[in-house]
């Protein structure tokens, strides 16, 4: 969700679509299969909304997880029912939201924040957006095509690594540069519908503000000074994902999105209410159900170093249905490549010794793409082990 495995491809340089408004004509739609065969004749690897569009009774292999990591329903449905919820955190300074919040930081890795300041107005036109691009015809989507042979760039894509083994998520996303601004080049972005850039401006910037407040709260939280974590990550590197989740005709062989932690500081994240968000909490998926109005934050593994291991980064995955389409927006907030990451001084000590070992983020960027996020692969190979 957070879901980044999620930094993308990058949108190929083209001449932006036209916008499609009442009076706008539009050329003559091709067939999803027609679309699915167009995009394979030029290289771009085929969109699983496309897939799932044609009528699909079965799923292609490989989309099919091992079974190990397939969901099971039947626990799902039990977690559903009775579990225990992901926590909410209240951020109205009048009834002292730090305790709350650092148990949440130290037990989970996630949570829901409400009354966090975003108007409800704006979550929404963000939705709105993500769902207007990706109801769109796809030879229009396609113009926004990311480029299918890199990492971390910037488009409308569907395979979240370079590396082509690898069972794939039953997903497709569009990722924008952000933050810093001179990464935000908003032709990159689609123009429909009219506001979609304007849109995603005003987010990327109320994100920002958000994501510093809740980083001074951590600080705060852990005994640090307000700014430590803040200032550790440096200048902020956002990308916003929309991520779009297409009804699955196996979905209990399906993953959205693999089980993975994030690689940067902090997620923070926005769900319609189809659900399918889960977080790994001892040893059970346990869903995040949609609250409307709520922010979903989840801690990633550059937070879980700077504490020395207090707060963790949280393992989340994305689970599929079978008749509704899921739409969530992932902020990740990062630092540079080239900040240099360890734990705090103030946070080692005899009963809590130094359990991480420095690293530059750049290095734990390329690690992560290269070998895949699974689980927490990537934070634990930098263990020290006393």
């Amino acid at each position: 969700m957070g879901n980044r495995p999620n930094h993308p491809c990058s949108a190929l340089p083209v001449q932006p679509p036209t916008p499609t408004g009442e009076n706008t004509r539009l050329p003559p739609l091709l067939s999803n299969r027609d679309s699915m065969e167009a995009a394979g004749a030029i290289g771009i690897p085929q969109r699983v909304q496309a897939l799932a569009e044609v009528g699909l009774s079965h799923l292609p292999p490989q989309y099919i997880q091992p079974p190990d990591l397939r969901p099971d329903p039947h626990r799902r449905e039990a977690a559903d029912q009775g579990g225990v919820p992901v926590p909410v955190v209240d951020l109205d300074p009048s009834v002292d939201p730090l305790p709350r919040l650092h148990r949440a930081c130290a037990k989970w890795g996630a949570f829901q924040v409400v009354n966090h300041g975003i108007p409800a107005r704006l979550l929404e036109e963000m939705k709105a957006a993500g769902l207007g691009f990706f109801r769109s015809p796809m030879e229009t989507k396609l113009q926004y095509a990311c480029d299918p042979g890199a990492a971390a760039s910037e488009g409308y894509g569907s395979r979240m690594l370079a590396k082509d083994d690898g069972v794939l998520d039953w997903r497709d996303y569009f990722d924008h540069h952000t933050l810093p601004e001179s990464r935000r080049n908003p032709s990159r972005w689609p123009d429909f519908p009219h506001n979609y850039r304007d849109v995603v401006v005003e987010y990327s910037n109320n994100m920002k503000e958000l994501a510093q407040k809740l980083l001074r709260m951590i600080s705060e939280s852990l005994g640090l000074p307000p700014s430590y974590v803040e200032e550790t990550v440096g200048e902020d590197y956002q990308n916003i994902t929309i991520s779009y989740y297409s009804p699955c005709p196996q979905p209990d062989l399906a993953l959205g999105l693999q089980a993975h932690s994030d690689m940067g500081a902090i997620t923070l994240l926005i769900q319609d209410d189809v659900g399918g968000l889960e977080v790994l909490q001892d040893g059970e998926w346990i869903p995040v159900q949609p609250l409307p109005g709520a922010i979903i934050v989840i801690l990633a593994d550059q937070t879980e170093i700077i504490s020395n291991g207090l707060f963790k980064s949280a393992i989340h995955r994305a689970v599929v249905n079978a008749h509704r389409a899921r739409l969530s927006v992932a902020t990740f907030y990062d630092p540079s490549k080239t900040r240099r990451i360890s734990p705090a001084p103030q946070l080692v000590t005899k009963s809590c010794p130094l359990k991480y070992q420095e690293v530059l983020y750049g290095d734990y960027v390329s690690s992560w793409y290269s070998k895949g996020p699974e689980g927490k692969r990537n934070i634990d190979g930098l263990l020290i082990h006393h």
